[in-house]
C-alpha cells in the first residue's frame, strides 16, 4: 500500500507522478524534468547527499543537487527524496533544504520521515513491487531481493525495507 505522503500529492502533479510509476525502474530523472525541477550532479561537502534550493531558471522554481561523489543508487534516493520535499514542503524550501547522509535537515525529523517514504513510493511502488515480486517467487533469499532491487534499480537494503524484511 502506498504510503499516505503519495495519497497528499494531488491535482496535475498526481497525474504527473502516477505516468511514471507504471515501469520499473522509475525514470527519475525523467519524473523531475516533468515536474519543471531540474537535477544537477555537482561536488557537494563531505556529508551532504544533496540538497534542494530555489532556481528562478526553473519551471517549478527550484533546482536539485546531488553528491556525485555518491554511489548511482544512493544518488537515485537522494533525488527522490528532495522530490518528495518538493513535493511535500515546497512552502517550507525557503533559502533551500541541505540533507547530509543520513537525510537530515534543518527540517524536522518528521518532515524528513515524509520525504523518505514519498521517496520509497517514487522508486518502489507497491503495486509494481507486487507485480515483480509474484515474477521472482521462484528465487530464493538474497538472489530474490537482488533480482527485485536490480529491477527497481535501488539499494539491497531499502528493497529489504519495502518488502519488510529485516
Amino acid at each position: 500500500m502506498a504510503s499516505y505522503e503519495l495519497a497528499r500529492v494531488e491535482g496535475a502533479e498526481r497525474e504527473i507522478v502516477d505516468s511514471f510509476l507504471r515501469e520499473a525502474p522509475i525514470r527519475l530523472s525523467a519524473l523531475a524534468s516533468a515536474l519543471g525541477l531540474r537535477v544537477i550532479s555537482a561536488k557537494l561537502p563531505k556529508g551532504i547527499s544533496g540538497e534542494i534550493r530555489p532556481d528562478p531558471e526553473t519551471r517549478s522554481g527550484f533546482s536539485i543537487r546531488v553528491n556525485m561523489g555518491d554511489p548511482a543508487r544512493r544518488q537515485r534516493f537522494t533525488v527522490a527524496h528532495e522530490i518528495g520535499h518538493y513535493l511535500l514542503h515546497r512552502d517550507e524550501i525557503g533559502d533551500g533544504i541541505t540533507d547530509d547522509v543520513l537525510y537530515r535537515s534543518t527540517l524536522s525529523d518528521s518532515r524528513e520521515a515524509q520525504a523518505n517514504r514519498l521517496a520509497a513510493d517514487l522508486l518502489m511502488p507497491p503495486q509494481l513491487v507486487s507485480h515483480w515480486t509474484e515474477k521472482a517467487r521462484n528465487l530464493q533469499g538474497d538472489n530474490f531481493v537482488s533480482f527485485l532491487s536490480d529491477k527497481f534499480n535501488v539499494s539491497a537494503a531499502a528493497m529489504k525495507i519495502r518488502l519488510g524484511i529485516d
